[in-house]
């Protein structure tokens, strides 16, 4: 790998304490322990799983297709994320997502019924809420391993204080019907185990139930939830470090969503060199743009893709700022489309 994708989107995570869900959601049932706010429910936080790795230290997690040509039925995952107080979209917050592959094996570490996969990444990806809250991922349905149901293990930084932590699961006729329709794919059969019955999800599971609805462009499935964290969707915080604070600010890009031209504000507290590097969502570089010597104060810098040979789409800018105090950083997502 490359010092500039070791270099891309360096952000702080710690563990959660809770993960907050929408009350949408077409089943009743919901957990012992959880308290409203608005239109909004909070459930307590899930375990991380087995050896979820810290997804951050290593930028080749930041890409939307996580497959690594791991075979399995295409399940494209979208995950919409609300902001507790409004239960509006909250942009620019970093979402994890990790799960094991058709055999029930986890990437990244070898114990017992786990052997030979250290080292291994597939399966495992982030990517950026957009201005619409949302995230996408490129992925397969998992299968299942003894004791737990199928599921999928996800996180959504808000800041380096303050992560929240679920799983979420499926149907199990829709999921069953799948495992049963690829039996040479799926060789262990159909999930034995309800979500009713898996530890994880025996004192409810109604918020964490993703939909699976076929897709006959990529004969997969599509899958969709919406999870509310602590946060408020007007302010469209996300990913804003301490460490920055005292050197720069950086402002969300207008118009956002932008169709041909949009703006990057951001402001500089001190006399420093800049440069703004573009990254596409499958995590590829596509352009850099470096000033020297701006002042102090604030400072806008337009962009027009197609005048940089590029094409319109959805990205990630990353600001990057030195000055006589060091080196600093800090992402959003522009997103393309009205």
């Amino acid at each position: 790998m490359n010092n500039n994708r070791r270099n891309f989107i360096k952000l702080t995570s710690l563990a959660g304490t809770a993960s907050l869900l929408p009350l949408g959601n077409v089943l009743a049932k919901s957990k012992n322990t959880s308290k409203t706010e608005g239109s909004c429910v909070l459930i307590p936080s899930e375990t991380s799983g087995p050896f979820p790795l810290d997804l951050t230290t290593n930028t080749a997690f930041f890409r939307k297709d996580v497959r690594e040509n791991k075979l399995g039925v295409q399940l494209n995952l979208k995950l919409k994320i609300l902001g507790l107080e409004n239960c509006e979209p909250m942009q620019n917050l970093r979402v994890n997502i990790w799960h094991c592959d058709k055999d029930g094996l986890y990437s990244g570490y070898s114990q017992t019924n786990n052997e030979g996969q250290a080292g291994l990444t597939y399966l495992r990806g982030y990517q950026i809420t957009d201005a619409f809250g949302e995230v996408e991922f490129i992925t397969i349905l998992p299968g299942w391993y003894n004791g737990r149901t199928c599921h999928i293990h996800f996180q959504v930084f808000v800041s380096s204080s303050y992560a929240a932590i679920s799983q979420l699961t499926f149907d199990m006729q829709t999921k069953n019907s799948i495992y049963s329709a690829n039996p040479t794919l799926y060789t262990k059969g159909v999930d034995p185990l309800a979500p009713i019955n898996d530890n994880i999800f025996s004192d409810g599971y109604s918020y964490q139930l993703a939909t699976l609805t076929p897709n006959s462009m990529t004969g997969g499935y599509d899958s969709f939830l919406e999870v509310t964290v602590q946060g408020n969707g007007k302010l469209g915080v996300g990913n804003e470090e301490k460490e920055t604070e005292k050197q720069f600010t950086l402002g969300q890009n207008f118009p956002n969503p932008y169709l041909t031209e949009t703006t990057i504000p951001f402001t500089l507290t001190q006399p420093s060199d800049i440069s703004i590097e573009l990254w596409d969502l499958l995590g590829k570089k596509i352009t850099k743009i470096t000033k020297t010597g701006l002042n102090a104060g604030d400072q806008l810098i337009k962009l027009n893709l197609k005048d940089l040979g590029l094409v319109n789409s959805s990205c990630v800018y990353q600001l990057e700022v030195s000055n006589s105090q060091g080196t600093f950083k800090q992402c959003k997502l522009m997103t393309f489309g009205e």
